[in-house]
This record gives structure tokens, C-alpha cells and sequence, in this order.
């Protein structure tokens, strides 16, 4: 079997054998899913250390079969160096959920099922070459992350499910109607990923590309979420549990920035270029109303959720600005992208930390208030250190993973349209209202729920470890994920240049 499809069975392998047969124990359960997540891992390696860049066009590590022949739509997986990293994110992602999630007492076996569902649907749609088992793959997200946060959220987590339910199932019926524009624009009709970037169907047809393009960005942007699609996004992560908090940001809303770079850039160049300065508004936007928001909140895990909508306003704001310009700046535009794909990594990465830091306020004091912490570095240096380091990489400050992805975004973006400098501002608020966080919650003397709080368990502080360990390595040394990510992102660039 390919090394991908396997990448993507064996959890959803797992979930079901952890489903159907109820007799296996809770310490069972966790250490098998532990045990598949490792495996991934050591899979993803396997994966990159065969990977060669790829062709123009073509994908390494392909597999095709046959699946739906009447509409030309097969199971076609592949990667490159748009997607690789985020198999490689996602994996470590599921692994730190895994070794946080040992101690799981809320029905474990369930719990750990749906993770592997989860993680099983997420890592194919990194691999989908084709439309059809894209949207499979994205649509199954969302039921999954539903139930994750229905079932093992806290105070409103019923209604924050179903209002992050409604919201992204519209945006997914959105995808769904562009993807057949592009099918029946098609000649001959397919759904297959590179057979339309190839043939680019809509091109010359200015009205209906637009609004095919739309159809796909109301969609894609839902899940990221850009503003005014983010309001679902802050009580869906709030109400969460920390393990559901951590793939939501690290994984799901991934889903929707990559679906820019795989499929609206190259698909729809014409039309993508004639809306680059909307996208790139709406990135800026999002950029400085996520990083506001984020400074006015006094819920700790709230205020991580508004970052998201900031970090992600980082990534639309790059695709928007490789849209603007065709020649001369495409260099420029090629660092931009390369940027954005460096910042879906490095996000997840550090989001996921931090949720997975800022659950065990609540599972230890039942709040996530910063007003009922302070001095929490006394009692907690653990936690401390490590928040500190996730609030660091999260602000952009060098050595760190946020520092390589914004630097690249910040450098393509301003040579092709200056007036994205003024996003840096976005940089300048991260940086107070995380110091503001630390300072609340970790400094000056003890009060309210700090005394007697407990320490991380070594549970935890592997779980934060191998993700923040991951931002300071690629922070420091990011040539080996920046060779793979530039001439897929060079490409996406060619297409639009067309």
C-alpha cells in the first residue's frame, strides 16, 4: 500500500476497531491510540525522506484508483511541498493530543476513537487530488469535530458544536457549489486536482469564474476563519476541550487556507488576480481585528482563539498580495506564499501548545479568567516557562517558528504592495496582550486560584515540549522545511502569472 494511503487508513483502522469492540479497556484504548499517532509519525518521516520535489503538475508519492468513473472522480492522493508539511504538522499535532490525552477519564475508548477519525480525514484531505474526495474528506471534519466538542466540551460546548456545526456545514454546501462550476466548466469534465490546474476551465470567462471563485472562497474562508466569517470560531474554542481546541486551531483551520494555495490560486488564476486586493484587505483586516479583539479579552483561552484570526489574516493577507502582480515581482510574490505555507505550520504548532498549556488552568482551577490567577510562576514554573516560550513564538520573536513564516510573509507582501506594512502593527499588538497575559497571570504575588495549583504533569510537558520543540528547531535551523515548501510555492506564483 502507498506510504500516503496508509498515512490515511490506519487511524481511521484504529477508530473502528476501538468503536466496534467495546470489551477493550480504557488503558487499552489510550495506549493504542498513542501507539498508532507514534506510528504516523515514523510514517511522515518515511514520507518526507522519500520525497523528491516533484515535476510541474505531477505529485510525488501519487496513488490513483478508480472511485466515482461517471464523473471522472478517483481516489487520487499525492503530495508536494505545499502539503507535505502540514501531513508532517498534522501527525505531531495527533501524537501531542495523544500523550496529553494518557489521563483522558471522560470516556477514553469514544474520546480516542473520534481523535483517530479525526486525524484519519484530516491527513486526506492534506493528500486529496481530487475535488470530490476533498470535500469527503473536509465535510467529515466538521461532523467529527461536532462531536469532539459536543461531547467532551465544557459549559456552552452543546450550542458552540452546533453553531460551528451550521456555520462551516454553509460554507461546505458554498465549496461544494464551486467545485462543480469547475467541473462543468471543465473539458473534459473531471474533478481531478492537476487535470484542472492544467486546463484552468474558467479562464476568459470573467463573470462566471468570479463567481465560482466565490462560491469557493465563502467556503474556504468559513474555516480559516477571516473576518466576517470568524464569529463561530471564539465560543467553539472556549467551550472546546483543550485536546479539541488544539487540532480546531492547528489542523481544521488549515483546511481553509490550504484550499487557497491547492485549489482557488491555481484553478482560477484570472479570477484570482482580478480579487487579489479584496483578499488582501480582507487579510489585513482580519490581521489587526483578531490582534484587538485578542488585547480586550480577559479570558486566557479566548484571547488564543482572536490570535488565530490574526495569524490567519497573515496568511490570507500573502495570497492576497501573490494575486497583485505578474513579471517583475515574482520573486517577491514567491517568498509570500512561501511565507503563508511556513505560517500554517508554525501555527499549528504553537496554537496547539498553547491550548494544550492554557487547558490545565481550567482543569485545575475550573477557570480560564487571568483575573482569578497571579504568581502562577511560583506554584507552576513549568507552566510558565513553557507558556512563555509558546507566547513568544506566537509574537514573532527570532529563533522561533513565527519569526521565519512572518518575516517571509512581511518581506514578499510589502515589496508587492507597501501598504500591507501596515499589518505589522498586527505584530505590535500580539506582542502587548501576550505580555499582558504573562504579567496577569504568572508574575507579582500569589492570589485567587494560584495557590495550590498544581504543577505540569510530565504528561503535559511532553505534549508542549514536542510542539514548541518543533518551533525553536525550525525557527532556528528552517532550511530543510523551506527547501520543500519554495518551488511548490514558486509554482502557485507561475500559474498566476500566466
Amino acid at each position: 500500500m502507498n506510504v500516503l494511503s496508509l498515512l490515511v487508513f490506519l487511524p481511521l483502522v484504529a477508530a473502528v476497531v476501538l468503536a466496534a469492540v467495546p470489551r477493550l479497556g480504557d488503558a487499552v484504548a489510550r495506549w493504542l491510540w498513542l501507539g498508532v499517532a507514534a506510528v504516523e509519525v515514523v510514517l511522515v518521516g518515511v514520507a518526507w525522506a522519500g520525497f523528491t520535489t516533484p515535476a510541474p503538475g505531477r505529485l510525488a508519492l501519487d496513488q490513483q484508483v478508480e472511485w466515482i468513473p461517471g464523473v471522472r472522480s478517483s481516489y487520487h492522493v499525492g503530495v508536494d511541498g505545499l502539503s507535505l508539511p502540514l501531513v508532517a504538522m498534522t501527525a505531531v499535532v495527533f501524537l501531542a493530543c495523544a500523550v496529553y490525552s494518557l489521563k483522558e477519564a471522560r470516556r477514553p475508548r469514544l474520546h480516542a476513537a473520534l481523535l483517530l477519525f479525526l486525524q484519519s480525514v484530516s491527513i486526506g484531505l492534506f493528500v486529496s487530488a481530487d475535488l470530490i474526495l476533498f470535500f469527503v474528506f473536509f465535510d467529515l471534519s466538521i461532523v467529527a469535530m461536532y462531536f469532539l466538542t459536543a461531547g467532551w466540551g465544557h459549559a456552552n460546548a452543546a450550542r458552540s458544536a452546533l453553531q460551528f456545526f451550521l456555520y462551516t456545514f454553509l460554507g461546505s454546501l458554498a465549496l461544494l457549489v464551486g467545485f462543480i462550476g469547475l467541473y462543468v466548466y471543465a473539458d473534459p469534465h473531471t474533478f481531478d486536482m492537476l487535470e484542472l490546474i492544467a486546463a484552468k476551465p474558467l479562464a476568459g470567462h470573467g463573470l462566471a469564474a468570479g463567481l465560482v471563485l466565490a462560491a469557493i472562497l465563502l467556503g474556504l474562508a468559513v474555516k480559516t476563519p477571516t473576518v466576517p466569517f470568524h464569529t463561530w470560531l471564539p465560543p467553539a474554542h472556549t467551550d472546546a476541550s483543550s485536546v479539541g481546541s488544539a487540532v480546531l486551531a492547528a489542523v481544521l483551520l488549515k483546511m481553509g487556507t490550504y484550499g487557497f494555495v491547492r485549489i482557488a490560486m491555481p484553478m482560477l488564476p484570472e479570477a484570482w488576480r482580478a480579487w487579489a486586493w479584496v483578499i488582501l484587505v480582507v487579510g489585513i483586516v482580519s490581521v489587526l481585528y483578531g490582534a484587538l479583539v485578542a488585547l480586550a479579552q480577559s479570558n486566557i483561552k479566548r484571547m488564543v482563539a482572536y490570535t488565530s484570526v490574526n495569524h490567519m489574516g497573515y496568511v490570507v493577507m500573502a495570497v492576497g498580495a501573490a494575486g497583485l502582480v505578474a513579471g517583475d515581482a515574482a520573486q517577491a510574490r514567491g517568498i509570500a506564499v512561501t511565507g503563508a505555507v511556513t505560517e500554517m505550520v508554525s501555527h499549528g504548532l504553537i496554537t496547539a501548545a498553547l491550548f494544550l498549556l492554557v487547558g490545565t488552568l481550567h482543569q485545575r482551577a475550573g477557570t480560564y479568567e487571568m483575573a482569578e490567577f497571579g504568581g502562577l510562576a511560583r506554584t507552576a514554573p513549568k507552566l510558565a516557562g513553557l507558556f512563555a516560550v509558546g507566547a513568544f513564538a506566537s509574537l514573532g520573536l527570532p529563533a522561533l517558528s513565527g519569526f521565519i513564516a512572518e518575516f517571509q510573509i512581511f518581506t514578499g507582501s510589502i515589496a508587492v504592495a507597501p501598504v500591507t506594512a501596515i499589518a505589522l502593527l498586527g505584530i505590535l499588538i500580539t506582542a502587548a496582550l501576550f505580555l499582558l497575559s504573562l504579567q496577569r497571570i504568572f508574575t507579582g504575588e500569589l492570589r485567587g486560584r494560584s495557590f495550590g495549583f498544581a504543577d505540569l504533569h510530565p504528561r503535559e510537558v511532553w505534549a508542549g515540549g514536542i510542539l514548541l520543540g518543533l518551533s525553536l528547531l525550525i525557527g532556528v535551523y528552517p532550511a530543510p522545511l523551506l527547501a520543500v515548501i519554495e518551488p511548490a510555492a514558486t509554482a502557485v506564483v507561475t500559474l498566476l502569472g500566466r
